[in-house]
C-alpha cells in the first residue's frame, strides 16, 4: 500500500517497510546501496535518526501521532545525526529529493500504511 500524502494528494511512495524492533530501528538503512524512488522506511518509535554507515542522502521526515509532519530534513547526508524532534513519534525515511518534487511540507496529513520486514 501506498504513503500518501493526503494534504497535497501525492503518493511519496508505493511501498513502505517498518522498522519497530531494536535491532531493526539500528540498522534502518545500513548495508543498502540505494533507496528506490518508490520505497520508504518507517521507523517507530522514533524522534531521531542517523546516517552514519550510510552510502548516499535521504530526505527525513518526523511524524506526531496523528501522522501530521513536524520537521522534514531535505537530502541530509552519510554521516550525519538530526536533531531530536520533540513530539515526534515516528520517522519516515525517503529517496533523497522526494518531498520537494512532491511539495510535501510541514503541517501537512499523511497516510501511512506498511508491511513489517
Amino acid at each position: 500500500m501506498p504513503l500518501i500524502n493526503v494534504t497535497r494528494s501525492m503518493i511519496l511512495a508505493k511501498q513502505v517497510e517498518v522498522a519497530e524492533t531494536f535491532k531493526a530501528r539500528l540498522k534502518g538503512l545500513i548495508g543498502t546501496s540505494i533507496l528506490p524512488s518508490d520505497r520508504a522506511l518507517l521507523i517507530r518509535p522514533c524522534s531521531s535518526v542517523h546516517t552514519f554507515f550510510m552510502k548516499y542522502p535521504i530526505d527525513v521526515i518526523f511524524l506526531d501521532k496523528e501522522n501530521r509532519i513536524l520537521k522534514i530534513l531535505h537530502s541530509l547526508p552519510p554521516y550525519r545525526f538530526s536533531p531530536l524532534v520533540w513530539n515526534a513519534k515516528m520517522v519516515l525515511e525517503l529517496p533523497a529529493g522526494r518531498c520537494r518534487c512532491t511539495g510535501t511540507r510541514v503541517g501537512d496529513l499523511l497516510k501511512v500504511t506498511y508491511f513489517k520486514k
